[in-house]
């Protein structure tokens, strides 16, 4: 299906967290090891922050990531604190710029990989249960640009969680008034630039990997001599759909149905529960 990152902490070259790294998400393009497909070659997208702007930033193209120039060259030079990245690899929808990933409303931004299950049966009902007024604002054609609309139109501003278990659990009832048996399989990224909350749920309870990076401090003293660790800060962390290297230690697997939020300060774990909307 796809692979994506979410990065926060200090502020780095995207090319520290985008090709730098043993299996970086550039390698995960062709050689993913945990992914549906060896190969995300149907389109890529990063998006960040900057302080002097009040909303992300993306770049989006259809083509794969690991000969794209223009991805190379920006890489090396733009920083930020929080970074969205993507890779993918398309379920039936057409590839092109405005089915790629991360997908931007105002100050969020919001990735996605898994699928809703027949989800041509379901479009129509789905997508008229956004918010008129965001109606005009889905570009593209795809289950994960629908969802995160479901999710405003369910309050993501107020309460994230909360919006994305009312999102869920609408697809979960709909899908099934059409006799699909399992019909949502996800791991989800959602920032507002602040904090990022990562979900991974599917409805037969086999969901898609997702793994979180240990804390920095604790990594240090199990390896003082890894020269990256000495020069992150201890506020860096990370969300993966595979880990980005073999480091001992470093990566911790996100459990089935739960959600997580990175955060100044303590990170949280918590249970996801689709809920009625």
């Amino acid at each position: 299906m796809c692979r994506w990152l979410a990065y926060s902490g200090a502020p780095v070259l995207l090319d520290t967290i985008l090709y730098k790294p043993k299996h970086s998400l550039i390698d995960q393009s062709l050689h993913s090891t945990m992914g549906v497909e060896t190969t995300n070659g149907d389109g890529f997208g990063v998006g960040w922050y900057t302080p002097d702007a009040n909303t992300p930033a993306t770049l989006r193209d259809i083509g794969p990531a690991w000969n794209n120039r223009n991805l190379r060259e920006i890489a090396d030079h733009v920083r930020s604190s929080l970074f969205f990245a993507h890779i993918r690899a398309s379920t039936g929808t057409a590839v092109q710029q405005t089915n790629c990933h991360p997908f931007r409303h105002g100050r969020w931004m919001w990735m996605h990989n898994g699928s809703i299950a027949d989800f041509h049966l379901l479009r129509r009902e789905l997508t008229l249960l956004v918010d008129p007024a965001l109606y005009a604002d889905i570009e593209g054609t795809t289950d994960s640009e629908v969802m995160f609309f479901l999710a405003i139109t369910f309050g993501l501003d107020q309460d994230p969680p909360a919006a994305v278990a009312r999102m869920a659990g609408t697809v979960e009832r709909i899908g099934r008034e059409h006799g699909v048996e399992f019909p949502l399989q996800m791991t989800v990224a959602v920032t507002d630039g602040d904090r990022i909350w990562a979900f991974r749920y599917s409805s037969q309870g086999n969901s898609r990997s997702l793994f979180y990076s240990s804390r920095v401090d604790s990594l240090r003293k199990l390896h003082p001599d890894v020269a990256f660790l000495q020069e992150a800060s201890d506020e860096t962390r990370l969300i993966v759909s595979e880990p980005l290297g073999d480091l001992p230690g470093a990566w911790n697997e996100v459990p089935e149905s739960t959600y997580g939020v990175v955060q100044p300060g303590a990170d949280e774990l918590h249970p996801f529960v689709p809920e009625p909307a």
